[in-house]
């Protein structure tokens, strides 16, 4: 079974998100080299990924207690970077994915560092790519300086785990899908029990792209399972007036153009079971490739999911590609 809900992680300011560096147990890269040494907390991205760090860290025992291990992720290092250690103060954990599914998935996992007493200090997410069927990869998180010395934190939990099938992984940047576009969700907003998430989709390919009234969604529980005590409404007037509920329209994207909806409901809890179901299976338009998105509905008894239509968004700026390296 898939790890349960948990809550929406608080990724504070300050913390420092590194690209998994895996590597599966037979010892093949997964994209990368495997984790060789501990990476400094100094920077947001490795030059020489896999390579031993140029300090050194205190090593923080890990408690035995406290829910350090998930039924798909098991913490293997716990350590402390001190201004002596030659790199920016922080901390950073070791941990591995195992995918016991059948087929490939994209992960993000969420840490929790913790203090002596108990206390949260900081959480940190952290995304591995590609997790083979069957296979196990390593990846570090890092936070950054500002949590203290590395007296401070005495554990690490694992908070949060999402996982998404490779297949169907949404995405914001980098190459472009076989579909011609990208899609994804951003953080939202929440005021008073209403949930607002905007839901995105941009053309990244080279021809136009047509959407024509609303996106199909498909409300799953953490096992991807589809949730059918929740009616998924056209339109969000009945989520609330409040928000912006536009006409259904033919829009056709040119290439680098962009359309957003919105996912919206409320957390009312009342009678009965409330429902919390972490992803959504969305296809753009009728017959589109499904993508899995993670809005994090937590829907209380409410049993609705309010869906706008698609809407031109004038403010979307095409992310700068890279070229490669000869």
């Amino acid at each position: 079974m898939r790890a349960g809900f948990r809550g929406v992680p608080a990724v504070l300011a300050g913390v420092l998100l590194l690209g998994a560096c895996g590597t599966e147990e037979s010892g093949e890269a997964q994209g990368a080299e495997g984790v060789a040494g501990i990476p400094c907390p100094s920077s947001g991205s490795m030059s020489e990924p896999g390579a031993p760090a140029s300090g050194t860290p205190s090593v923080v025992p890990i408690p035995s207690v406290g829910g350090a291990e998930d039924d798909e992720v098991r913490i293997t290092g716990l350590y402390g970077w001190d201004a002596g250690s030659g790199c920016r103060p922080g901390f950073s954990a070791d941990f591995e994915v195992t995918n016991s599914s059948d087929e490939a998935a994209t992960y993000t996992v969420t840490l929790g560092f913790r203090s002596s007493s108990g206390g949260a200090l900081t959480n940190a997410e952290q995304v591995v790519e590609g997790v083979g069927a069957g296979k196990t990869v390593k990846a570090s998180v890092l936070t950054g300086a500002g949590v203290g010395s590395s007296s401070d934190v005495t554990g690490v939990s694992v908070v949060q785990v999402r996982s998404v099938p490779v297949a169907e992984a949404s995405t914001a940047s980098g190459p472009c899908p076989a579909s011609g576009v990208y899609v994804y969700v951003d953080k939202g907003d929440a005021a008073m029990g209403l949930r607002a998430v905007g839901l995105h989709l941009a053309n990244c390919g080279e021809e136009p792209f047509e959407v024509n009234g609303y996106p199909q969604v498909e409300v799953l529980d953490e096992d991807h399972d589809r949730v059918d005590s929740v009616r998924v409404l056209k339109g969000t007037g009945e989520i609330s007036t409040g928000l912006r509920d536009g006409t259904p329209q033919a829009l056709v994207l040119r290439p680098g153009e962009a359309a957003q909806a919105t996912l919206a409901w409320r957390n009312t809890t009342e009678f009965g079971e409330a429902v919390n179901a972490p992803y959504a299976r969305v296809r753009v338009r009728p017959g589109a490739d499904p993508v899995m998105v993670i809005p994090e509905l937590d829907l209380g008894t409410t049993g609705k999911l309010g869906v706008g239509s698609w809407e031109k968004d004038d403010t979307y700026r095409a992310p700068e590609t890279v070229a490669p390296t000869p």
